[in-house]
């Protein structure tokens, strides 16, 4: 896919944005790197969108494992067992979205929006068990949340961290702070897997993802240090960022809806 200079610039524009939400909010950020390609970027085929920002996604989740780890906050054995079984999700849910029209995947896209600023908008109060172990007795419970997480974040390439967070939360009881570390590991290879898959299709523009990344990593940078000046108002942030998502949501509704 041929794009020119312009676009290519607010590639990296976009990918800034949706790390400086991501450094900012804490999540979330990532809904909005399809639609930023499509309609702002200007990439003229969903799929290519989808393939690209699924990679995209992946590396940015992957460099921000680093901190988390150092800060002891992964639950290694439980992310393994969770994204094994959801690279499994992820490749039979990236393999359907290949074969759907663009416009109409689009369109499910807009609609799984809303489902994520509702998501941001409610507010998690249990504390969980810090000391949580994944081990055989609960291995299939956790692998079933993952599995079935992976379809969905590899149908609409999406890292998922909005869906992988509470998942994890609700098969193991570990506490957010836990799950939010433990769910990179797992956006990473969701994001990877479903890359793959769309590569293979010639559905990932390469250059387009490094621009997009190197963005992501400026603008995360950025969004972390003011979210830690911004800490006592986060909740406020998050609802209006909730906010932002149903707008852009709406839009995309109405612009699938003409060309279905």
């Amino acid at each position: 896919m041929a794009l020119d200079t312009i676009q290519y610039v607010l590639g990296a524009g976009s990918g800034g944005l949706v790390g400086f939400t991501l450094g900012l909010v804490g999540g979330g950020g990532s809904i909005l790197a399809v639609p930023l390609m499509v309609y702002l970027v200007g990439v003229p085929q969903p799929h290519i969108a989808i393939g690209t920002s699924a990679l995209a996604v992946a590396a940015n989740a992957a460099a921000n494992l680093v901190p988390h780890a150092r800060a002891g906050a992964i639950k290694w054995r439980c992310a393994g067992m969770f994204a094994a079984a959801g690279a499994v999700g992820a490749y039979a849910g990236s393999t359907l979205g290949k074969a759907m029209d663009g416009q109409r995947l689009l369109f499910l896209f807009a609609l799984l929006m809303l489902v994520v600023g509702a998501l941001m908008i409610r507010n998690r109060k249990d504390p969980g068990n810090p000391d949580v172990q994944c081990r055989r007795e609960n291995a299939p419970k956790v692998m079933g949340y993952g599995l079935g997480t992976g379809l969905f974040s590899g149908f609409f390439g999406i890292g998922g961290g909005f869906l992988i967070v509470p998942a994890l939360m609700a098969s193991t009881a570990m506490p957010m702070r836990n799950a939010v570390g433990s769910s990179l590991v797992a956006v990473t290879v969701f994001g990877l897997t479903a890359a793959i898959n769309y590569a293979f299709s010639g559905f990932v523009d390469w250059w387009l993802a490094g621009v997009f990344i190197a963005g992501g990593i400026v603008g995360g940078f950025a969004g972390a240090l003011l979210s830690q000046r911004l800490s006592s108002v986060k909740g406020a942030l998050n609802s209006v960022f909730a906010a932002l998502i149903f707008v852009v949501a709406a839009y995309m509704l109405w612009r699938s809806g003409q060309a279905l």
